[in-house]
């Protein structure tokens, strides 16, 4: 029997579960390289290496399974597939959290990532839900949700961290039971029976999205920019804990308390300033700043000697949340009403990519600027690099905008 439930309480429940679940996952990040560095007994320079596979594998099911699971959702409605999600990241946290070698490592990530869907579920929960003139707002508060779950979640992981690598994947594995329990108990199905499809694997296909992007000529040249920013990027998830660990010695602790620091600076750019910004500024001068916030930020990283200047960067880092609404926007300005589907699909697209390519890049980086022997010795060189490619994506944006871009006089195609 289909659950109903008033769509105000089926807002909250969904916020709930994506928030806990964001929470759970910021658990694990300040620790993962003690548990890789137990398991593999090797050091920063090694098992970063192992980092970067697990960050591969983890984006590569996702890119496979994600319009499967997506189609799913479709056909048997969203319940079953939050649950089933739900239930894929917790039995992946109990798996790494008991891991007799690092085998279980990858057959956690392989795991969640074939069910980790969550936040796409729950935004299709909300289109669901939400009348047209409050789907964005919606939207926009699984975002903040999503990112106030994540900046706790880091913060929680170090501290446990002092106790053993171990204890904040068991505590992000319990965290997840609980949040399946909340929604066996309280998720609504949203979906009625009349507005199911039939499952087809032609829509399932993840290289559909891809083969679209070469249709969306006057959008290419942002979508270079934003997969540029997208692979440079992948330097903070996969070698921020052992650049840390490396280069100043600091401990899960102080990893996580950082990362709760910028995700509360991130909160109050993304949640507040830039309302204010980008109508003052525009949206490409946005982007432009954004941009070079996000080097200014890598530069910092890459170089920082003492503590306080990380603390300092994460400033830049909270200002770099402009350029992805910004390029975001410039990109559906230039194309058509009929083309803004395929336009969402190609980004998700190059982000995939991105995240498959970037992890095995910055960590080979890593290992060559700290193993023993190396030219230069250089703990935060993935940084670095990733404002190398943020330059180019930054001159990149200056060469293919138009002077009523710049002006932020832009007209919408029919």
């Amino acid at each position: 029997m289909t659950q109903t439930l008033h769509p105000k309480s089926a807002v909250f429940f969904v916020l709930i579960a994506v928030m806990i679940n964001a929470v759970s996952f910021g658990l694990m990040i300040p620790v993962l390289p003690d548990l890789l560095k137990e398991l593999s007994g090797l050091d920063n320079s090694q098992a970063v290496i192992y980092g970067g596979w697990l960050t591969f594998i983890y984006a590569l099911m996702q890119f496979i399974f994600m319009p499967f699971i997506g189609a799913l959702s479709d056909r048997y409605g969203r319940r079953p597939i939050m649950l089933l999600s739900l239930l894929g990241l917790s039995i992946d946290y109990f798996i790494m959290a008991l891991a007799p070698t690092i085998a279980f490592l990858f057959l956690g990530r392989i795991f969640a990532g074939i069910f980790g869907a969550t936040f796409s579920t729950a935004n299709a929960y909300m289109a669901d839900i939400s009348p047209p003139e409050k789907r964005a707002q919606n939207f926009a508060l699984v975002g903040a949700v999503f990112g106030v779950g994540f900046m706790i979640g880091p913060v929680i992981g170090g501290v446990l961290g002092d106790y053993g690598p171990r204890i904040p994947f068991l505590a992000a594995g319990i965290v997840g039971l609980i949040n399946v329990a909340l929604g066996v108990i309280c998720l609504p199905e949203t979906l009625t029976r009349e507005n199911r499809r039939a499952f087809e694997w032609a829509r399932a296909n993840p290289l559909g999205a891809i083969r679209q992007i070469r249709k969306l000529k006057g959008a290419l040249s942002i979508l270079m920019v934003m997969f540029l920013l997208a692979l440079a990027h992948t330097a903070y998830p996969t070698t921020y804990t052992f650049s840390m660990n490396e280069g100043l010695n600091w401990n899960s602790r102080d990893v996580g308390l950082s990362l709760g620091a910028f995700g509360f600076a991130s909160l109050i750019v993304q949640g507040g300033l830039i309302r204010i910004i980008i109508p003052k500024i525009g949206l490409f001068w946005a982007a432009a700043f954004g941009i070079l916030s996000f080097i200014l930020a890598f530069m910092g990283f890459g170089f920082a000697r003492a503590g306080w200047v990380i603390y300092a960067m994460g400033i830049f880092a909270a200002f770099a949340g402009l350029y992805g609404p910004s390029l975001n926007n410039m990109m559906s300005s230039r194309l058509g009403k009929s083309e803004q589907g395929e336009l969402q699909g190609a980004i998700g697209a190059m982000q995939g990519l991105a995240m498959m390519a970037g992890p095995l890049m910055m960590t080979n980086i890593f290992k060559h600027f700290t193993q023993d022997g190396a030219p230069l010795y250089l703990p935060g060189a993935p940084f670095v690099f990733g404002a190398g490619l943020s330059m180019i994506g930054l001159l990149i944006l200056f060469i293919t905008t138009t002077k009523d871009e710049r002006k932020n006089r832009i007209t919408h195609p029919s």
